[in-house]
């Protein structure tokens, strides 16, 4: 692949990313591998990014670099969530295609999908249906990004792929009690709840609606997967104006029951009390990651293991920190 820039390499699955093209060099490979924090490169400045594309002239980009957060975050900053995302997108696709990137993958987000989508959510449930309202800026400019990718395949004959991920856990997450996403947050909070001796940790609703997770190691696996897929192969597995593909385990569990898990892997001996005066929301968001089996590639990582070395993963944070 030559010289690779990885935008984003510092957040959880540009970093998770960055470290499989390392060990790919540390193989034999010869990649040039390219990065940029946020100090040193904003994207949303559409000059700096014009100016970096132009002096580095990479021969293939990954965006893997977004504002994101939890619902809180979301509802809080959604001007922000929408105008940080499409500038973002638009910065690095237009500015990589004219420094004359021929290869891209962007990353995205399941909250594309509409609300009501059928379950499992294949790629053709996109644009069928009315969004969540919480995260709709967000996934308002996910779209957009997919739309860019094949605009500029159609009009210009590059080649920018798109990939979708369930919900994503695991090493670089963000622990936040207010605003990070369903695991790490019930992470923290049975940590906690153990490190505090308590008696019981409540969940809201009834524990039954159902999630999927993927480890993030995995999705940096299926993001190269999709990447490396010869052009032919991508072309027979995609349309034109639907060329996204959705990345999942294929399996969900229900948040009780990963609730009980997160309770045994922080030690936390106590209760579960489910509050069943709080809403349940949707009741199942499953990804159809049928296209990406077909093509050859399955997640590999246990939601047990990946829980269990994510958590030993925050306590060494933790222990930094301290």
């Amino acid at each position: 692949m030559g010289k690779i820039y990885i935008a984003g390499h510092r957040g959880m699955v540009g970093s998770a990313i960055l470290r499989q093209l390392q060990a790919r060099n540390n193989a034999g490979g010869a990649l040039t591998l390219i990065t940029r924090t946020h100090a040193e490169l904003d994207l949303t400045d559409q000059a700096a990014v014009r100016d970096f594309m132009a002096a580095e002239a990479p021969d293939v980009v990954i965006l893997a670099a977004a504002r994101v957060g939890g619902i809180m975050a979301n509802n809080t900053y959604p001007a922000d969530f929408i105008y940080d995302n499409l500038m973002i997108e638009c910065n690095v696709i237009h500015q990589a295609f004219a420094a004359g990137v021929k290869r891209l993958l962007q990353l995205g987000s399941s909250c594309i999908y509409p609300r009501n989508a059928p379950q499992p959510m294949a790629e053709d449930a996109l644009l069928t249906g009315v969004l969540e309202p919480t995260n709709e800026p967000y996934a308002i400019a996910k779209i957009a990004g997919i739309k860019l990718c094949e605009s500029y395949n159609r009009q210009y004959g590059v080649d920018y792929r798109s990939v979708m991920p369930t919900n994503l856990y695991g090493p670089g997450d963000n622990f936040h009690p207010q605003n990070s996403h369903v695991l790490p947050a019930l992470i923290r909070r049975f940590h906690e709840a153990a490190q505090d001796d308590l008696d019981e940790v409540v969940i809201w609703g009834t524990g039954t609606p159902k999630r999927e997770f993927l480890h993030v190691d995995d999705m940096a696996r299926a993001s190269l997967f999709v990447l490396d897929l010869p052009k032919d192969i991508y072309a027979a597995n995609t349309q034109p104006m639907l060329s996204h593909i959705n990345v999942g385990t294929g399996r969900d569990v229900s948040i009780g029951a990963l609730a009980q898990m997160v309770a045994d892997v922080t030690g936390f001996k106590g209760n579960l009390v489910f509050d069943t005066s709080k809403p349940d929301g949707t009741m199942r968001k499953l990804m159809d990651v049928s296209r990406l089996t077909d093509m050859g590639w399955r997640a590999r990582i246990d939601l047990k293991e990946g829980l269990q070395e994510t958590y030993n993963w925050f306590l060494r944070q933790e222990t930094i920190r301290s």
